[in-house]
Parts: structure tokens; C-alpha cells; sequence
């Protein structure tokens, strides 16, 4: 089970993100906090795995949070989740220390998909700010980011977005949009011309 702490400023959004987080019996939703302040001072407290962490809060904002979450919890892992997707702002949560960022209006499965990956470990980056600056998704010298290639490669062996998505764990939506990603840096307008780049250009 992993243990969520939900941190937002705004009563309907920590319902609803409690709601949608719990609607599978792996994830359970233990407290939630209403600024950056009582999160960490919750996190302390309450055995917490994973904390879904607002930006923009009173008090103590996401990024100052989250940072002393890191530094006095270093077990616990921070998902970054707000509404803004701006380079500077992802470059802020990752250098806090924020093991991944997600922008509010994903799918509820992206969320929950990127709260189990979080607690592993991983780093789930929304594809709309995956050019950030982050070791594991920066481009690898082809243009195209790391979590780009693996679905590229996937694609190139055959497997249809329902697979490539249960392989990743992540969502066919998510899939959609790196594939639209790939297509776009390589110059290509289809899977198989994609699959056909893939085999000439990325390492084995």
C-alpha cells in the first residue's frame, strides 16, 4: 500500500485528488494539508510514502516545501502537481528535489500511474514539460528524451499503445502524446516510418 499525503490550498482539489488517488486498493490517501508548512509538518507525523504537492500555496509554497520534506524525510518521494508548466517552474520542483511533476488536468490514471512510479523510485515527468532539465529525460543526443526512445523502441517491436502503456505504466494518453513527440523531432508521419528511423539511428 503506498501512503499518500494530498497538499493544496484548495478544499475541492484535495477532495477530488483524494477521491481519484484512492479509487484503486494500492493507494491509500492518509492526511492531507492545506499550505507547504503543514505538509512537512504532517509528513513527520504520519508514515507518509508519497506527497502530491501543489505549487502555489500560502504559508509555504510547494517549492520550499518540498525541498524540507527532502531534506528531513529523504525516504519520502514528492510528486509535483499544479497547473503551471513552465520550464523554470519544473527546473525549481527537480533541484528541490521533487522526484517527478505532473500538471493538474492529467488523466486519473497518468496520476496514479505516476504516484506508483514516484514511490518506486522513478522519475514520471508530464510529456508537455519532459524537456526540462532532468538527468533521466534529457534529450539523448538524438533530440528525443529518454522516456521518447523507450516508447519509440516498443513501437519498433511491434507493440501497440495499449502495450507500450501497461509495459511503462503509464496511460494510452501519455503514449499518444510522446508518439506525437517522436514524430515531430525525427520528420516522420507514421508508426512505421518511425520504426524504420528507430532502427538505423538509436543504440542497441
Amino acid at each position: 500500500m503506498i501512503r499518500v499525503l494530498v497538499a493544496d490550498d484548495h478544499s475541492m482539489v484535495r477532495e477530488g485528488l483524494s477521491s481519484v488517488l484512492a479509487a484503486e486498493g494500492d493507494i491509500e490517501v492518509v492526511a492531507t494539508a492545506t499550505n507547504g508548512a503543514e505538509a512537512v509538518a504532517l509528513v513527520g507525523t504520519t508514515g507518509i510514502d508519497v506527497v502530491v504537492m501543489d505549487v502555489s500555496m500560502p504559508v509555504m509554497d510547494g517549492i520550499a516545501a518540498t525541498r524540507a520534506v527532502r531534506q528531513d524525510h529523504p525516504r519520502v518521494r514528492v510528486l509535483v502537481l499544479t497547473s503551471f508548466g513552465d520550464r523554470d517552474q519544473v527546473r525549481r520542483a527537480i533541484a528541490a528535489g521533487a522526484t517527478g511533476y505532473q500538471l493538474k488536468d492529467a488523466e486519473p490514471a497518468d496520476l496514479r500511474a505516476a504516484v506508483r512510479s514516484v514511490a518506486q523510485g522513478h522519475t514520471p515527468l508530464d510529456p508537455r514539460v519532459a524537456g526540462a532539465l532532468l538527468p533521466d529525460a534529457a534529450a539523448s543526443g538524438n533530440g528525443l528524451s529518454v522516456r521518447e526512445e523507450e516508447v519509440l523502441r516498443l513501437v519498433a517491436n511491434g507493440l501497440a499503445n495499449k502495450q507500450v502503456a501497461t509495459a511503462l505504466g503509464i496511460s494510452e494518453r501519455t503514449v499518444k502524446a510522446h508518439l506525437g513527440n517522436v514524430f515531430r523531432q525525427i520528420g516522420v508521419a507514421d508508426r512505421t516510418s518511425a520504426a524504420l528511423w528507430a532502427r538505423d539511428h538509436l543504440r542497441s
